[in-house]
């Protein structure tokens, strides 16, 4: 059972000669790097789509209830850092 597809990507050839320098450093290869960024990419746009439901979703009376209430115990030492 296979699970990888081929997509025929074009690219500037600046941009991957770039790549391509990058990878020569780094001891990888172009489709490596390209893997990673997508990614990374996408890993960004899910963690920022999670935080922008979560703000919606956000009771900011509950939250300020929170920051207010008394009790607990007095910060101990360390806790400053």
């Amino acid at each position: 059972m296979n699970n990888i597809t081929t997509y025929p990507l074009r690219l500037p050839h600046s941009l991957k000669q770039a790549v391509k320098e990058t990878v020569e450093e780094d001891g990888g290869s172009i489709n490596q790097f390209i893997l990673v960024a997508i990614a990374e990419k996408l890993s960004a746009m899910k963690t920022a789509s999670f935080f922008e439901k979560a703000q919606q979703e956000a009771n900011l009376d509950v939250f300020m209830q929170v920051l207010q209430r008394t009790g607990g115990q007095p910060p101990r030492e360390g806790d400053e850092r």
